[in-house]
């Protein structure tokens, strides 16, 4: 980490009250920068103040988050910014302080070392034991409380996957361990409701939002292993490792197929996601 704000001042300090610590009580964005800007920088934002509501938190204005955004990623190219919102300090129990005094810390990360290979070629990917429980107040919103992906990113590591697929307790297809999962299945675009558990991820809007330009049909409706399995292409997303096709999953192989390599020129073109 290459330098933080908390609550737009230079410090590495956070109370030991801070309920963020306590509850994991805040939501937080993971945003890409090049040659200096935020990319979804807007759609971050919305995301983030669409947290903040669900729990009840004021977000922070989008003024002041430009002026400590742009103080801390002036010139980097590439980088990892990240956001995060607390509720502020409180004192023991989960009750909520009548008065709310939130805490925004903006940090700046040095871009990851995925290799290049993961976007060009694609990875192998394996099938998580770890499952995600059913909140639907809290699916979709990029919340403090990440232990199932802790705990899944500690199996992709211990396996040696660079991503792992992730099913809820009923046992349908969710998303990966970081990322969401789109399946390309008769020219169709494919991704999981997440009604219940999940985060909707940035990129996964855009592409949603972007199928009807490139001629593409895409539905967002349960997924199961099955349909997985008879995909013609499959992938992952994330706003920081772009697209990254996968190569094979539970002993199938899949292609590095055509429309993979057309939505991730497209959103590279429009300048959503890092070309490295």
């Amino acid at each position: 980490m290459r330098q933080v704000l908390v609550n737009g001042q230079v410090s590495e300090h956070l109370s030991l009250l801070d309920r963020s610590i306590h509850y994991g009580d805040g939501v937080f964005e993971t945003i890409a920068v090049c040659e200096g800007a935020p990319l979804c920088w807007e759609q971050h934002l919305e995301r983030m103040a669409k947290g903040c509501h669900t729990l009840g938190i004021p977000a922070p204005s989008q003024p002041v988050l430009e002026k400590e955004a742009a103080q801390l990623i002036r010139n980097q190219n590439p980088g990892v910014l990240k956001i995060i919102i607390s509720r502020g300090q409180g004192g023991r129990g989960y009750q909520s302080p009548e008065e709310l005094s939130p805490v925004r810390i903006l940090g700046l990360y040095d871009w990851p070392n995925y290799p290049a290979e993961n976007s060009r070629d694609g990875i192998r990917a394996g099938l998580c034991e770890t499952r995600l429980g059913h909140n639907p107040l809290l699916a979709g919103i990029k919340h403090l409380n990440r232990l199932e992906q802790v705990l899944a990113r500690s199996e992709a590591g211990a396996e040696g996957f660079p991503e792992m697929l992730m099913l809820d307790i009923s046992g349908s297809v969710i998303e990966g361990t970081m990322s969401n999962v789109f399946l390309v299945s008769a020219n169709r675009l494919l991704t999981p409701d997440l009604g219940s558990c999940g985060i909707a991820g940035i990129v996964r809007g855009l592409i949603l939002e972007q199928a009807p330009d490139l001629a593409l049909s895409a539905e967002i409706k349960p997924i199961t292993l099955e349909e997985v399995g008879n995909a013609d292409e499959l992938f992952f997303c994330n706003s920081i490792m772009g697209i990254w096709p996968v190569k094979q999953l539970l002993g199938k192989a899949y292609p590095v197929g055509n429309i993979t390599g057309m939505i991730k020129n497209r959103l590279m073109e429009n300048r959503q996601i890092v070309a490295l």
